[in-house]
């Protein structure tokens, strides 16, 4: 059964209908541009409403597998997650990917696709490239890539990254390293001084080996730590009693913003920011929580909680 039928068939509508909007599923993007935490921006091209439908409908019908160290975009796993697997371990190192979603294309896709699909026809593949693909050029005969925004995207870039992660899974585990990926976030921790400083030479390699130059290292942001140093995973501060921590900054940041709380200085934004970072703090850190309503009483957390500004 084509694709289109087999989508047609779970979302309730006619393959023609289905095939009309695949062939022209590249250009069915709102772009827009946001402002990245640190500097620059963000490109986020987000698909139509019926062309997330059919994103959707594809991952029920193919579930893309992803490798254990894949952290991101897997149900019931966090930063936290992440960030726990390197907490009882001495020296760190984090490595970034430029441009990961956007730097996955086609190619990149259907090299992994084999290992775990049966081999499609060049129509098929034609049709399942434009579902997941998005064109930048808005030229329906351009280059795809992978787009920031697009439901599909995530469970997309994990499976591409399997062969990846699986070969450097194996060569971490033969040198006492503990490797996580959350996104493009690479994380290596070890008890073990030294084994880190060959690995962005040895992962740059890997990369060529599995993707030739489509995946490479964003060497600015790669980072060797220790317990002499701040260590941080994924923002979660990694304490030297090998514990999860917010970390001081952030601390200061929520303690102010009770306080201006307790002022009646809070807008209603501010007050909801407050509000999703106790509950962070919460999960990450719930000594953290204990000790604010033991200086301010446990009133006054459970009142911003309370607090209707809608």
């Amino acid at each position: 059964m084509s694709i289109a039928k087999q989508l047609a068939s779970t979302l309730g509508t006619s393959e023609a209908e289905v095939t009309a909007l695949l062939l022209r599923a590249p250009l069915h993007y709102k772009v827009y541009k946001i402002p990245k935490r640190t500097y620059g921006e963000r490109t986020i091209a987000q698909p139509s409403a019926a062309l997330k439908a059919l994103q959707r409908a594809f991952l029920l019908l193919w579930p893309l597998p992803a490798h254990g160290a894949a952290m991101a975009y897997r149900f019931g796993l966090s930063i936290k997650n992440n960030a726990q697997q390197h907490q009882k371990n001495s020296y760190l190192l984090k490595m970034d990917l430029n441009s990961f979603f956007n730097s996955i294309d086609p190619v990149v896709f259907w090299g992994e696709w084999d290992g775990f699909f049966e081999p499609l026809d060049a129509r098929e593949k034609e049709l399942i490239e434009r579902l997941l693909f998005w064109a930048p050029s808005k030229k329906l005969h351009g280059s795809l890539m992978l787009s920031v925004g697009a439901p599909s995207s995530p469970c997309v870039s994990n499976f591409v990254m399997h062969r990846f992660d699986t070969k450097l899974d194996l060569l971490c585990r033969e040198k006492k390293i503990v490797y996580t990926r959350y996104a493009d976030d690479l994380t290596f921790s070890t008890q073990n001084q030294g084994v880190l400083i060959e690995m962005p030479e040895l992962i740059a390699n890997l990369l060529v080996e599995c993707f030739g130059a489509a995946l490479t290292i964003n060497r600015r942001k790669t980072v060797f730590s220790s317990k002499a140093h701040n260590r941080h995973v994924t923002g979660i501060t990694l304490t030297n009693a090998a514990q999860l921590s917010l970390g001081r900054k952030r601390k200061r940041y929520v303690k102010h913003l009770v306080h201006q709380f307790i002022l009646g200085q809070l807008a209603a934004e501010d007050v909801n920011h407050l509000r999703g970072l106790l509950s962070f703090a919460k999960h990450i850190e719930p000594v953290f929580i204990y000790a604010l309503e033991k200086k301010y009483g446990p009133t006054v957390l459970a009142a911003i909680n309370e607090v209707n500004h809608d």
